[in-house]
């Protein structure tokens, strides 16, 4: 019989990762569910063919992005909730999609539903194209006869995620822009036309000043060593991945990130609106806490953020709320944690948290909008300083190459 390694979540709460030995996916599930874990993902181990050629395929289809997957969850919904049965909305979606990784992955789920699979095998089959917590959500829905509205809550909470992700990069493009073309006046200074001005000064014959010999220096610098200044930079970023690849240096990363003043305050608030969006989408479907945190924390992409939530499980198996843990941690900001402790009062934590997401994606717009205020003229200040810097010391230069009155 093949191995299977799968990825589930113990009742606990403890995301457990191993290999199974079965003659299907489907037995490797049912082993998993029997046990009292919620299974995320099932594959063949490699060398055996068929887990091996969905990864291949998974891995060529990268074109499907979120904005695929929440657009997909929001037709899907739509279908089955006008009656139509799970292989024909499937079937309709193929249609309607053009020809593409998108189309391609539709079509892998239908076949895999129409072998006999369920939509949430079916899901986990594709790697990693859906967010981790994506099947458990559908297998809850459809163990409940609700698949219809747990993909709506899906596609909402897809949809405004989508949204904060490109209101901040939209937000992002313009002051990268004026970064990206102050640096490239300032290449084009310095290499371009301060060098101009040498063969005035060397037929002059009188000394420089100590600041126009700094600036010819460096344009010397920059136009003889070029290459070597490139290969700084690329070093830099070889240097910084392999820092990164690691989950002690990643770790060390995303810590230092956060202690940035406004850049660290944003990121926190991001991550905020991610989990409590997650987490009160899978409470709202009746996932136990436990799990949920768990399933949560895979939408999260700061490191030091996750590392301060996974000791938070341990506080939850001995009847802790969420609340309380979260101050002592003083990860999330206090008003979160406030409004999460009256969620949990009133027995409407997934409701609460829907709000905190909501609450935070506004909070992360205006911190955009802040930063924004502050970045822009402060990289338009920077750069006319240092051309007047440069243009001043070339002035100087000629002014007393020639003995001219200041």
């Amino acid at each position: 019989m093949p191995w299977y390694v799968y990825k589930a979540v113990s009742a606990d709460g403890e995301v457990l990762e191993g290999e199974l030995e079965a003659p299907d996916r489907s037995s490797v599930v049912e082993r998993l569910r029997s046990q009292g874990h919620v299974p995320i993902r099932a594959e063949e181990r490699k060398g055996g063919g068929e887990g091996v050629a969905w990864r291949r395929v998974a891995r060529r289809d990268r074109g499907v992005g979120a904005g695929d997957v929440s657009l997909l969850t929001r037709e899907l919904s739509i279908l089955l909730d006008a009656g139509l049965p799970l292989d024909r909305a499937l079937t309709t979606l193929s249609s309607l999609s053009s020809e593409g990784p998108v189309r391609r992955l539709v079509d892998r789920i239908l076949e895999r539903v129409r072998g006999g699979a369920s939509l949430a095998e079916a899901l986990e089959a594709q790697g990693e194209v859906f967010p981790s917590y994506y099947a458990g959500m559908v297998r809850a829905g459809e163990a409940g006869g609700a698949l219809e509205a747990v993909l709506s809550r899906l596609a909402d909470a897809l949809e405004r995620a989508q949204a904060l992700r490109e209101s901040v990069k939209s937000a992002l493009l313009y002051p990268l822009l004026v970064v990206i073309l102050a640096v490239l006046s300032l290449v084009v200074l310095m290499t371009l036309v301060v060098p101009r001005f040498r063969p005035l000064f060397e037929d002059s014959g009188a000394a420089l000043p100590l600041v126009t010999q700094v600036v010819i220096g460096l344009s010397d610098f920059m136009r003889d060593f070029w290459w070597l200044l490139a290969a700084l930079v690329v070093l830099a970023v070889v240097l910084l991945r392999r820092h990164n690849a690691t989950a002690s240096g990643r770790l060390r990363w995303d810590r230092w990130l956060l202690g940035w003043p406004l850049l660290g305050e944003l990121l926190l608030k991001i991550e905020v609106a991610r989990l409590s969006r997650t987490l009160g989408t899978l409470l709202a479907n009746q996932v136990n806490v436990l799990n949920a945190l768990s399933m949560s924390m895979g939408s999260l992409g700061n490191r030091a953020v996750i590392a301060g939530l996974s000791e938070l499980r341990a506080r939850l198996t001995k009847g802790e709320g969420l609340a309380v843990p979260l101050a002592e941690a003083k990860i999330f900001p206090v008003l979160a944690v406030q409004l999460i402790q009256v969620g949990e009062e009133s027995g409407k934590l997934d409701e609460m948290l829907l709000r905190v997401a909501s609450i935070y994606d506004e909070e992360v717009r205006r911190t955009v909008d802040r930063l924004l205020a502050l970045l822009v003229p402060a990289v338009t200040i920077v750069l006319g300083l240092v051309i007047a810097v440069i243009i001043g010391s070339m002035l100087a230069a000629i002014l007393s190459a020639y003995e001219l009155p200041f």
